[in-house]
Parts: C-alpha cells; structure tokens; sequence
C-alpha cells in the first residue's frame, strides 16, 4: 500500500483537495481509504440508535455492520491519542492507497496544501517530510524549493504526480516500529 500525508492548516482546503482526489484515483482502478485526523471531541453516532446504546452501556467496541458498510466505534477508557500508524494498521490490507488527512507533525511523506489568501505560514522550510506543496498561489511561496509544486485545483495532475512517484510512497510499517 502507498501512503501520503496531507498537510495544512485548518482552511487551506485539505478535505476539498481529497474529496476531488479520491475519484480520481478510482477512476484509474485503485481502491483508496482515508485517516483523518480530528482536533476536537467527535461522534459518528446518535442518542437514540442501538449502537450509541450499546456504547453508552459501557461497550469497548462497537462494530456495526450492513451489507454495504461496516463502522467501528471504539471507546477508550482514558484520554488516549492514537499514532498515524497505529491508525493505518487498522485499515484493510487490500487498499492500494491511504491518503491521510492531518497528522501534519508525523514522519509520513506529504504534500502541503498552502493558500497564501489563509494568512497562515508554509511548513515546507521546516518540515523535511513535505515532498511537494499543492497550492493556488505558487508565485507567492514565501520561500524558493526545489519540492515540486502541484496546483492545488488540478487534481488529474496531482494523481498523475501521486501514480508516476507511487514507489516513493511504498508503506513499510516495519520501519516506523
């Protein structure tokens, strides 16, 4: 499996970037699952539903399944903040590519989503895992790079660059402990 972190602050248009990327990546035959990364106390389930029920009664995990999907609700006991690959290790082994949302201080290659319209800084300088940036404003990079910059609005051309540079993005679990 390949994966590819990407990195950005909040607004810089990540999710939209990935939403437009996932199909493009279908449309060339590949399977794709998402980690994405939540800054804030979030819940896929509702008061009311048997599964919310179920948790709320004190249940560790709740797997709950149809035969078109299947969700997994964890709880954990205390405060508990799981590593990027810990994560990945919980996907499905026949996924040919992970794209990761967020995780933007983790060791995983990625590309930077950089608006210079957000006001907020570029990483790349300071982060050697930023193999390339996707942005709308590259005259406005605040720093020279030798990385490859991607238009951030021309996904067909960041899964070409994603499918023509895959063996870098080869993930070897063994490597990360």
């Amino acid at each position: 499996m390949k994966v590819v972190g990407f990195a950005g602050y909040s607004g810089a248009g990540k999710t939209t970037l990935l939403e437009k990327l996932i199909p493009e990546l279908r449309l060339r035959g590949l399977r794709v699952s998402v980690v994405k990364h939540a800054h804030h106390r979030f819940d896929i389930d509702h008061a009311g539903k048997d599964t919310f029920r179920h948790r709320a009664a004190g249940a560790f995990e709740v797997v709950v399944a149809s035969n078109r999907r299947l969700a997994l609700m964890r709880e954990f006991e205390c405060d508990a903040t799981p590593t990027v690959h810990q994560l990945i290790a919980e996907l499905h082994a026949g996924v040919d590519w992970v794209l990761v949302e967020g995780f933007k201080e983790s060791d995983l290659l990625k590309i930077e989503v950089w608006r210079a319209a957000s006001g907020q800084p570029a990483r790349y300088m300071d982060d050697d895992f930023v193999v390339a940036i996707a942005t709308d404003s590259a005259a406005e990079l605040p720093a020279a790079t030798l990385r490859p910059v991607l238009d951030l609005n021309d996904t067909d051309a960041i899964a070409a660059w994603l499918i023509e540079n895959q063996a870098r993005f080869e993930y070897n679990p063994g490597r990360f402990g």
